[in-house]
């Protein structure tokens, strides 16, 4: 029979949280776009121009951000691995010690601790220590191309959803139909991130929807205030 593996959830979270981060910052950053446009007398056509350009904008700038983001944490990983490799190289019973030592720490008898150590590195010597002095691992890894091609995706998807309500809606109910949405829309990710990690749906729910409707209130305020004094 094959090893029936586990399914955890720690395997998703370097694209979870990006592509969750990225459909509501899209969501909730175009839908307050709008919300100001209209709010200060917008027409249809500057609605759109604006959330295009924000959708677009926006896209480019979370890939560029979670690449950069995540390129420092890989450079910081690949930067920890040839020090590592350096002092296997140079102190190769030190680091038998100080593996020892460390499952010495987690409840291993001295014995167990320095035998375990020996067996490990003879396996891979680098791995053992990047997994257990470093934590780094495969799972967890940073891949800045993954995170960035998450985020900017996400967010475009995101922020097309407001805009289509925009070209649907009528005029006059385009504010609160746009508001309705966005908050149905930021409701059901934050009940999809808990719901992966493992979190109480309707906590996730709320505390994104909350965060959302006062970021699209204020949005809204600010742009019927400009538009009454512009």
């Amino acid at each position: 029979m094959g090893r029936n593996l586990e399914r955890h959830r720690t395997g998703k979270t370097g694209w979870l949280r990006a592509a969750v981060l990225g459909a509501d910052d899209g969501v909730l950053s175009t839908a307050s776009l709008l919300l100001g446009v209209a709010a200060a007398n917008g027409n249809r056509n500057a609605l759109l121009i604006a959330g295009v350009s924000g959708l677009v904008a926006g896209a480019m700038s979370m890939a560029a951000g979670e690449y950069v983001s995540v390129h420092s944490q890989a450079d910081a990983e690949q930067a920890d691995l040839k020090l590592e490799r350096d002092e296997l190289k140079n102190d190769d019973a030190g680091e038998h010690a100080e593996l020892a030592a460390i499952y010495v720490g987690r409840g291993l008898t001295a014995a167990l601790a320095k035998q375990v150590a020996e067996q490990l590195m003879a396996h891979d010597a680098l791995d053992a220590h990047a997994r257990d002095e470093l934590g780094i691992t495969e799972t967890l890894r940073a891949r800045p191309g993954q995170a960035a091609f998450a985020s900017s995706a996400s967010f475009a998807l995101g922020a097309a959803a407001p805009l289509i309500v925009t070209l649907m809606v009528p005029a006059p109910y385009l504010i609160p139909t746009v508001s309705v949405s966005a908050l149905l829309c930021l409701a059901g990710l934050g009940g999809l991130a808990a719901h992966q990690g493992g979190a109480h749906i309707a906590i996730g729910a709320a505390r994104v929807g909350f965060w959302g409707a006062l970021a699209m209130a204020v949005t809204t305020a600010i742009g019927a205030l400009f538009g009454r004094l512009l």
